[in-house]
């Protein structure tokens, strides 16, 4: 038996597969399918800081991954360029920055929150 943690649209699942015996039965004879247990369920998306007042730019991720670090907090000015968000994929961190010059209205998502790409992460007004 191999024991796999799997993560799908954000609910982590542990997948317990067996391994039958190669005896080169035709393929309709194999074990039956892995079984997932749900683990814990996982938040889909934390409500928006400070009221929930989201603002009109978006921040979505550019790829799936986990939320590793906010940089920012809710009611800061920040620059065009400058990192809101860092996600963690593939052990890398990268940045999520904002796409233009504002003040930040909310942040949609917690430290450790699995997101997909284009997710919403959070806004500016």
């Amino acid at each position: 038996m191999k024991n796999y943690t799997i993560t799908v649209n954000g609910s982590v699942y542990d997948v317990v597969v067996e391994e039958g015996a190669t005896s080169g039965a035709p393929a309709a004879a194999a074990p039956a399918a892995p079984r997932a247990v749900p683990k814990a369920a996982a938040p889909a998306a934390a409500a928006p800081a400070a009221g929930g007042a989201a603002g009109s730019v978006k921040i979505e991720a550019g790829a799936a991954g986990k939320v590793f670090k906010i940089e920012a907090n809710v009611g800061q000015a920040v620059k065009k360029g400058d990192a809101v968000v860092i996600v963690e994929a593939m052990k890398m961190e990268i940045p999520v920055v904002a796409p233009q010059d504002g003040t930040v209205a909310s942040i949609n998502v917690a430290v450790g929150d699995a997101v997909e790409a284009g997710a919403l992460l959070a806004t500016l007004n």
